[in-house]
């Protein structure tokens, strides 16, 4: 069922009625087939740039739509119900461009960000390593000045969602023994290749997989900010990212809710729907409080983050209880549905392997309640 939204304004009201109609037209009757067939749908993307849903919280002078991160995160729920890859591929879109948006100059956002934006290009978001997933400080791909000013960039970086696809990657690289910069890396630079998908259990059709850079190119203006302040950019891109996160993870369970409450209307056991029976409509009462707090945690962060408030803690905080509650939903939802739950004649079993992934993305939940155990401990 649709979820009512208080918006703010008539423009905001408008995009999500878009997305919505979108999300329903084009991406849910797509899901299933492209999911099972591990298709990449690159043209749904496409879509969203020509609809003006890949730049929404960046500036009108770049192509974007310049609404509050709330209003976007809740265009990036209603895809992720509709379609977990295409509402992933988007938040990692939008935090791919973040660091440029941000951190760049002027120059640099009027050659690259209007493109990035717009639908012209798909970025990906370069910062694991194979020995530095959660200790992003210990990452060891190298940006090795030229002696013209420009960079040779060689490593290996892993887990990158649009691995092989992205026109861009926002990367990060150790520019000297003690510092980190952040490169703007083309995704056909001569040098730079992509593995082999990795064999996932769920959003199969969004290519995960490493890059490897062979002494890659790359020209000193595509250097984002200082050469040393590359991590401090990546954790701040990281904030924004993990409420994408939570918004993904709310709309998958928002999805999961809905199928099993039209299922439990719809059968019939012992003479009547089985959402009359305690247990299944208790079930179902736990499932949706957890959806609406989900929610509303992802939103005070987001209003937190639009009124220039500190809101890391609360980023995590989101990701963290969203993520959970989408595994728990989906999984309750299977149950809710029983054998066919099991099957692939219904979405739910997809639903409970897509939210997995969540847990970990973007830092995983356990390192989320490190960093809000660390916000705690400080003065």
């Amino acid at each position: 069922m649709p979820v009512e939204r208080m918006l703010a304004t008539q423009e905001a009201t408008d995009l999500i009625a878009l997305t919505r109609e979108i999300a329903r037209r084009e991406l849910a009757p797509a899901a299933a087939e492209a999911e099972e067939n591990e298709t990449f749908p690159r043209e749904k993307f496409e879509l969203l740039g020509k609809a003006g849903l890949l730049g929404l919280p960046y500036p009108e002078e770049y192509g974007g739509a310049n609404q509050p991160y709330e209003v976007y995160l809740q265009v990036l729920e209603e895809i992720s119900s509709a379609w977990m890859t295409v509402g992933v591929g988007l938040s990692v879109h939008t935090m791919s461009c973040y660091p440029l948006a941000e951190f760049g100059t002027a120059e640099q956002r009027e050659r690259w960000l209007g493109e990035m934006i717009g639908g012209g290009t798909l970025g990906g978001y370069a910062l694991s390593e194979p020995h530095a997933g959660s200790d992003a400080a210990s990452l060891r791909t190298r940006a090795e000045p030229d002696g013209r000013g420009n960079y040779a960039v060689s490593g290996t970086k892993c887990w990158i969602t649009h691995g092989g696809v992205a026109d861009f990657y926002t990367l990060m690289a150790r520019t000297s023994e003690e510092g980190i910069g952040c490169l703007l890396v083309d995704g056909r630079a001569p040098g730079l290749s992509a593995g082999a998908p990795e064999r996932k259990m769920g959003l199969t059709a969004s290519p995960t997989t490493e890059l490897v850079l062979d002494g890659v190119p790359v020209a000193g203006d595509r250097l984002i900010g200082e050469p040393d302040r590359g991590l401090s950019i990546a954790l701040r891109a990281l904030d924004s990212g993990r409420l994408g996160i939570a918004a993904c993870a709310v709309g998958l369970a928002q999805a999961a809710l809905d199928l099993a409450v039209d299922y439990a209307k719809q059968r019939s056991q012992f003479g009547r729907p089985i959402i009359r029976f305690q247990g299944v409509e208790f079930l179902l009462a736990d499932m949706e409080a957890a959806v609406q707090s989900a929610r509303a945690t992802y939103l005070d962060a987001a209003r937190r983050r639009d009124a220039g408030r500190s809101f890391g803690r609360q980023a995590a905080v989101a990701k963290l209880l969203a993520t959970d509650a989408a595994m728990k939903v989906t999984t309750d939802a299977v149950q809710v549905l029983g054998g066919v739950g099991y099957t692939r004649d219904f979405p739910a079993e997809r639903y409970m392997r897509e939210a997995k992934v969540l847990q970990i993305f973007e830092g995983t939940n356990q390192i989320q309640r490190m960093v809000i155990g660390r916000e705690l401990a400080k003065d």
